[in-house]
């Protein structure tokens, strides 16, 4: 991993970088023109330093005709983050992001989390991996249950034979192969909102993860360690034919 975290701080340690990946937070998918519009940069000094970024793996690129576009990915930020920064300050951390999070969304009585990863596959598969009960089994350790309708309810399930439901909901929302909405939460205890959305880039499938209404500090540390680990067990799996050979949500936050 050394060799990829030294090209990681690398990437990061030129303030145009940092500002490139900044767009792409903004907006991901945009083409080198529309960077280069940004920043008011000739095109070879920007496309220098995109090759640095994604050499680093913190952007991917696709061809769509004969456009470019650049999308983010977080990955090796969030990788960074768990090595070098939870591990030692993720309590005071955790304060920090509560006072941050009360200043800023003083109209929202309870946090969201977001996650975004990039899988190479197609939506319908990427959909499928969500909601098939064998799929889901392989990857997140329970089965997702249901007919997937809108007003159904949906389990997911223990795979150990007891057919133990730990989380429960609703299905609220069904746009195959782009959009699923459901309630999320623990049989005796309160209910969140779990939005999957979808978009198909070329070979590349944008997957983002919106989970809303986290009653509690606890609850939103465990979704922010829960839901890396499942997303990378699920695009592993479509994108080797194999989970993770380490089940990813045993492992400690601070590992």
């Amino acid at each position: 991993m050394g060799s990829d975290t030294d090209a990681v701080f690398k990437a990061l340690a030129d303030p145009t970088r940092r500002f490139l990946l900044d767009a792409l937070h903004e907006r991901t998918g945009q083409t080198l023109g529309e960077l280069c519009g940004s920043l008011a940069m000739a095109r070879q000094s920007a496309t220098q330093h995109l090759d640095v970024l994604e050499a680093a793996n913190l952007i991917s690129t696709v061809r769509s005709g004969r456009q470019k576009l650049h999308y983010l990915n977080p990955v090796p930020l969030h990788e960074m983050q768990e090595r070098w920064i939870d591990k030692f300050e993720q309590p005071r951390l955790r304060v920090l992001s509560a006072v941050k999070r009360t200043a800023e969304e003083r109209d929202v009585s309870q946090p969201t989390y977001v996650y975004v990863t990039y899988i190479a596959s197609t939506a319908d598969r990427v959909w499928d991996a969500l909601t098939d009960a064998d799929l889901t089994a392989r990857y997140w350790g329970h089965a997702n249950v249901s007919d997937w309708t809108v007003g159904s309810q949906w389990e997911h399930r223990r795979t150990d034979g007891s057919d133990v439901a730990d989380v429960l909901g609703t299905v609220l929302e069904v746009d195959r192969p782009r959009r699923l909405v459901l309630t999320f939460g623990p049989p005796d205890g309160e209910s969140t909102r779990v939005t999957f959305d979808l978009h198909q880039h070329g070979r590349i499938v944008k997957l983002t993860v919106t989970h809303e209404d986290i009653p509690t500090e606890k609850d939103y540390a465990d979704a922010a360690h829960g839901w890396p680990a499942v997303l990378a067990n699920l695009k592993s799996l479509l994108e080797t034919g194999a989970p993770l050979p380490e089940t990813p949500w045993e492992v400690p936050a601070d590992a």
